[in-house]
């Protein structure tokens, strides 16, 4: 469980440096998991040499454990909306729009997607 947990982190880490050194739009996190994707890829593409946790199901159980407890990562956010409540009041219709349609967008590329994954794989 300490490798995984360490291998998600330094994922998460690789991908702030990089977003940070180059300047890059895309938020430090979401090139950490481009990054334990292209890992996770090549872990299943050559099972041999690697460490244990990483092929016999630790990582997996280890995301699963986070993910259970996805709930108390968003207590912080929470408090820093309470804290800024006169931006809520100020730009709330607008905060509101934004996320309706992020939403549906979200839901609709899902969608395109799972409908292209599954013409592809002839499911």
């Amino acid at each position: 469980m300490i490798l995984s947990l360490t291998l998600l982190l330094l994922c998460q880490l690789a991908g702030e440096i990089l977003a940070r050194t180059f300047a890059l739009p895309v938020p430090g996190p979401v090139l950490g998991m481009a990054l334990l994707l292209g890992v996770l890829t090549l872990r299943d593409r050559r099972p041999g040499g690697l460490p244990a946790p990483l092929t016999d199901g630790t990582l997996e159980r280890t995301g699963k454990g986070l993910l259970a407890h996805l709930s108390l990562l968003f207590v912080p956010a929470g408090a820093g909306v309470i804290g800024r409540l006169d931006v809520l009041a100020a730009h709330g219709l607008a905060l509101a729009a934004a996320l309706v349609v992020s939403t549906v967008l979200a839901l609709i590329a899902t969608v395109y997607t799972f409908a292209y994954v599954a013409r592809r794989t002839g499911r």
